[in-house]
């Protein structure tokens, strides 16, 4: 089977900065030793993504931009036979899940702490069952916008990597952003919107546990969209 060509990667980042206030100590203990353990090597081809991790595993489900990560330790701890791949670029939210993965011992958790793309375009084929992709940045003015993360480039990555009948679930509380994603998945064909209603996209995930940028924003007056999306 010849290899089918990866999308283009965007020529600015996703993301924007990699660094803010110092580490403590115990999180500075984390990166040094948890990092280069956990840490994805994507210069290696993967055949089998179960293998990643120590103890079997049924699921596999990533997650771009797990920010403080409390969504991510959650579904680790709620789902043991679930291997999770958490993406974050921001060293002191990457530097915060591994104080908690190490604190709770988690054996199904490993992290990339760069661009999202480079592990879409790692990742074999069909070999997701679910990607999240919470409160990512939305880059609200229109010269930014092409920093989104949701764009036709990076849903075909989706589609490539989703096993069909997976998900791919977004969440917002920024209204042109969560119509941003409607309509590109619209328009993706590998792609439907699974709501019925209006309260499906008004009802978070089930099992959500809220995150501190939900909060914030429930704090400043806005509500959120819960969107899930299935890879036909």
């Amino acid at each position: 089977m010849t290899e089918q060509p990866h999308p283009t990667r965007a020529t600015e980042a996703f993301f924007g900065r990699r660094k803010g206030k110092p580490l403590r100590e115990r999180q500075a203990e984390g990166m040094a030793t948890l990092l280069p353990a956990l840490k994805l090597d994507i210069e290696t081809p993967v055949l089998r993504l179960p293998d990643l991790f120590p103890e079997p595993v049924e699921r596999l489900r990533l997650e771009i931009g797990f920010g403080g990560g409390e969504h991510l330790v959650h579904r680790a701890q709620e789902n043991p036979t679930t291997g999770f791949i958490g993406v974050e670029p921001f060293v002191n939210s990457m530097a915060k899940l591994l104080s908690r993965v190490g604190e709770l011992g988690l054996k199904n958790v490993r992290v990339y702490d760069d661009d999202a793309t480079e592990v879409l375009d790692w990742l074999p084929e069909a070999s997701l069952d679910q990607i999240d992709l919470l409160y990512p940045d939305p880059w609200p003015k229109r010269k930014h916008w092409k920093r989104r993360f949701v764009s036709a480039v990076n849903l075909d990555r989706f589609a490539r990597v989703l096993k069909p009948g997976g998900h791919f679930c977004f969440a917002s509380d920024i209204d042109t952003y969560v119509n941003w994603t409607l309509l590109h998945c619209a328009a993706h064909p590998a792609f439907e919107w699974t709501a019925g209603n209006a309260s499906d996209w008004l009802t978070p995930f089930s099992g959500w546990p809220g995150t501190r940028y939900e909060a914030k924003a429930r704090r400043e007056g806005r509500s959120s969209a819960y969107l899930t999306f299935r890879r036909v």
